[in-house]
C-alpha cells in the first residue's frame, strides 16, 4: 500500500510533534521508531514529517518510520510485514532506497519467536534487488559488546559491555548480508550507550 493521509487510530499528537522537533534539530531525514504502542496501520503529517506506522489492534509493540519534508514525496510504498517489521521504499532520482524498521523479540522470549523474526528479516533483505540501497533501523534487543571478536568487517569498534545471544544474531546477520552496524562505527559517551542502569549493573 502507499503511505497516504488516511487515519484510523492515531498516536498522541503532542508526542509526534515533540519527536519531530528533535529529529529536525538533529537533522535526521528518516527515523525508525520501535515499541510505539500505537494501534493499526496508518499515516499522518507530523510537523513536517510524514509518519507511517503500524501496530496491533491492542496497541502493543508497533513500529513507525518518519520521513522529513524533503524526502516524504518520494515514498512510493509502505509495507507492514508484521508487528516487528515494517519497510518503506523511496525513489529519489535514479536511486531506490529501502528502509526497514525492525523490533527484535526480547531475550526472554521463546527461541521460536526469535527464529521467526530473523527469518522474516532475512526474507525482506532477500527481496531487495542488489542495485537498490538498504538501511535497517531497529531495536535488536541484543548487545554486540566492546570487542569485535571475529566480526571486524561489520563491527566498527565502538560499543559497550559484553556480547550476548541477541548481539551475536545481529552480527551474524550483518556478516551474512555484507551489512555494517553503523552505530558501532563512531565513539559515543557512555551515557549514550547505556540504556539501563541500577545499583547493581548497567547494560
Amino acid at each position: 500500500m502507499t503511505c497516504d493521509s488516511s487515519l484510523t487510530s492515531t498516536p498522541t499528537p503532542l508526542l509526534i510533534i515533540e519527536l519531530a522537533k528533535i529529529l529536525l534539530k538533529r537533522r535526521v531525514n528518516i527515523a525508525c521508531v520501535q515499541e510505539t504502542g500505537w494501534a493499526r496501520l496508518s499515516a499522518r503529517d507530523a510537523d513536517g514529517y510524514k509518519l507511517c506506522y503500524s501496530g496491533t489492534q491492542k496497541g502493543k509493540n508497533g513500529l513507525s518510520i518518519l520521513v522529513d519534508r524533503e524526502l516524504r514525496e518520494y515514498v512510493v510504498e509502505v509495507r507492514r510485514v508484521n508487528n516487528k517489521l515494517t519497510i518503506i521504499k523511496l525513489v529519489v532520482g535514479q536511486c531506490t532506497l529501502n528502509v526497514v524498521s525492525a523490533y527484535a523479540p526480547h531475550t526472554s522470549l521463546d527461541e521460536e519467536v526469535k527464529r521467526r523474526f530473523w527469518k522474516g528479516l532475512d526474507e525482506i533483505v532477500h527481496q531487495v534487488p542488489p542495485a537498490e540501497k538498504l538501511f535497517i533501523g531497529g531495536d535488536f534487543n541484543g548487545y554486540i559488546g566492546s570487542s569485535a571478536g571475529g566480526y571486524d568487517e561489520v563491527y566498527g569498534g565502538f560499543d559497550f559491555g559484553e556480547k550476548n545471544g541477541g548481539g551475536t544474531s545481529l552480527l551474524d546477520f550483518a556478516k551474512a548480508f555484507g551489512l555494517v552496524i553503523a552505530n558501532s562505527s563512531f565513539p559515543k559517551r557512555e551515557e549514550h550507550l547505556v540504556t539501563f542502569q541500577n545499583t547493581v549493573a548497567k547494560t
